[in-house]
């Protein structure tokens, strides 16, 4: 076997980088959303920790940017994905003004916006794996990709029609069920979808990311040997 050139190894590199931000920053961003509208922050630097997290979320996706510049499937979905990044990115700092004015319209709205368009982050981060696996010369990767990216936008796509119907029974017309029934059960129902159509696939993307890393680090060392 010919060794990689020097190109393709700062290449293979900077998408190893780039998948290690992804993975730590997926769950930093949860929980820094999570603390952010649930906690009173100092004013000076209360929209920084949710700002850092998601610039690394945007850095991972740059750090890929530089592979395979010439498959355009894999280019498409990664620009997807840095669009979305870029939306998440600039309604970050609403996290901070919700928890300090929860009952303003405007930002509670910015909040939601928010929350769907990292949904669809999610799904298309699931996207750039499976076109990333597809690349990558290992049967079994691309495989589990092809299946779990698959679960996972499923997963993600009935998250997205639960919140929307969720907001849709807040704020639309008045149903024949008691109102103290109908919202209880609804918060009851919300931590189950929560946990298994939020969780679940957030999860899976996390392991997806790690393997397809660890992959692109055996294929180059073992290269090299």
């Amino acid at each position: 076997m010919t060794p990689p050139n020097a190109e393709l190894l700062r290449s293979l590199g900077k998408l190893a980088r780039g998948l290690s931000a992804l993975f730590w920053g997926l769950p930093a961003t949860l929980l820094v959303s999570a603390e952010t509208v649930r906690t009173t922050l100092p004013r000076p630097v209360g929209v920084v920790p949710a700002l850092i997290a998601y610039l690394l979320l945007l850095f991972g996706l740059w750090q890929m940017g530089g592979f395979q510049r010439h498959e355009r499937p894999w280019h498409h979905a990664l620009d997807r994905a840095k669009l979305l990044g870029l939306v998440n990115l600039g309604l970050s700092p609403f996290l901070f003004w919700f928890s300090r004015m929860p009952g303003q319209l405007f930002f509670r709205a910015a909040v939601f916006v928010l929350v769907l368009s990292a949904i669809l982050f999610v799904f298309n981060v699931n996207v750039v794996l499976k076109q990333l696996g597809a690349m990558l010369p290992d049967e079994t990767l691309r495989q589990e990709t092809r299946q779990f990216t698959a679960l996972n936008r499923w997963l993600l796509g009935a998250l997205l029609l639960f919140a929307t119907a969720y907001v849709g029974l807040l704020h639309g017309p008045r149903l024949p069920v008691t109102p103290g029934a109908l919202f209880l059960w609804i918060n009851r129902f919300s931590f189950w979808a929560v946990t298994f159509f939020a969780l679940l696939p957030l999860a899976m993307t996390m392991a997806l990311i790690w393997k397809t890393k660890e992959v692109i680090l055996d294929s180059v060392f073992g290269a090299r040997q």
